[in-house]
């Protein structure tokens, strides 16, 4: 049976981290929707691997404005800026995945978390990065469990944790019920999918141990026009994953009204398999390898 709500006020959430493409786009919706929203930004580094200004993980101040946004990248700088300036319900933090502390302090008297983990666009998937990944989902799911308001966690996860295996070509479909082989991953070097399928474990271990209510949304490639590259990591195997039917991609508009969803459906949980495109035909390949060479003007041949 899903677990219910107690009765505390669910109007004041943490978005995690909100400096990256879906976390400024939760950020937006949800000061829409009338939410108190604590912004936890990692900026463009992860602790003593890629330095930034540090605001200790407490409540940004306007004196410390400056040398956060500078650590943010370009366009979530200053989207940031502008909700920051234009609405009083956004709170803005300094969180580091290595730091528990600035981790709970950026949850205080909170009742949600959107917690979600992208690297610096200029940072490559490696083994290295995998294990950061799993060490911030586990201080994350650890810190839902020492904050007392906390109510329910949304974790953004990947279709990449889903989807590869061995015998994936004998499977005639995919459900919320598979998971990727973490040996099959390191095999063939899918850093993405082995990082996303270990740090989701990681964070279902610790909700199941700790009870803390959480609800994970697999994510299908975003479509961020301005972003897409064919160097994203979800993209590696994707001629494999087009070839098996199971390339597939979300707006984030639709990926942002999942994690909405889930949150505010008492009776969510589990996983959800989140996407709303699939490349399945050759106009479709060729419909996103356009959107991926920014050259949308150019007519398919």
């Amino acid at each position: 049976m899903a677990p219910a709500f107690v009765h505390r006020d669910r109007n004041t959430v943490c978005v995690m981290d909100a400096s990256c493409r879906l976390g400024v786009s939760l950020v937006e919706r949800l000061l829409r929707r009338g939410y108190v929203v604590h912004a936890a930004t990692y900026g463009r580094g992860f602790g003593s691997l890629y330095p930034v200004s540090s605001c200790g993980g407490s409540e940004v101040l306007d004196a410390d404005w400056v040398s956060l946004m500078a650590a943010v990248a370009g366009e979530s700088s200053g989207s940031l800026r502008r909700l920051f300036g234009e609405n009083r319900r956004l709170k803005l933090f300094h969180a580091d995945p290595f730091d528990y502390q600035s981790i709970v302090d950026a949850m205080k008297g909170c009742a949600g978390l959107f917690y979600t983990f992208e690297p610096p666009q200029d940072q490559s998937y490696d083994e290295f990065l995998v294990e950061v990944e799993v060490r911030s989902a586990h201080n994350v799911l650890e810190a839902c469990a020492q904050v007392e308001t906390m109510e329910r966690a949304v974790f953004t996860s990947s279709v990449t944790a889903v989807v590869w295996k061995e015998n994936r070509k004998a499977a005639a479909d995919f459900d919320e019920r598979e998971w990727s082989e973490p040996n099959f991953c390191r095999k063939y070097k899918l850093w993405h999918a082995l990082a996303k399928t270990l740090a989701e474990k990681t964070a279902w271990a610790l909700a199941m141990d700790r009870g803390v209510d959480m609800v994970c949304v697999n994510a299908g490639l975003l479509l961020v026009a301005a972003d897409l590259s064919v160097a994203d990591p979800y993209m590696k195997g994707a001629a494999q994953m087009y070839e098996d039917g199971v390339l597939v991609t979300v707006d984030v508009d639709f990926l942002v009204d999942a994690h909405v969803a889930v949150y505010e459906t008492p009776s969510a949980y589990g996983r959800y398999l989140c996407f709303n495109g699939a490349v399945c035909h050759p106009h479709d390949a060729v419909k996103l390898e356009r959107l991926m060479s920014h050259d949308a003007a150019q007519p398919a041949s």
